[in-house]
């Protein structure tokens, strides 16, 4: 199986996914972003454990002071 990315401009966007639709050998997976589902599952996990212990967040400023180290 083949796959490829199209850039398809926004006012086009839902004529495009209807007409591929009507091919029965095309799937069509809607994924805006491109970010696979693993990536944002460990996302996820991690949003959660920062949920359930806030010390392990930085504020933007102490984030910032460690990027620029």
């Amino acid at each position: 199986m083949r796959h490829i990315t199209l850039h398809i401009p926004e006012n086009k966007y839902s004529f495009f996914i209807e007409l591929l639709k009507n091919f029965d050998y095309v799937k069509v997976e809607e994924n805006e972003m491109g970010i696979p589902e693993e990536h944002k599952n460990i996302v996820r996990q991690r949003m959660k454990a920062s949920e359930a212990d806030p010390s392990r967040r930085l504020n933007w400023d102490e984030a910032k002071r460690k990027i620029q180290l």
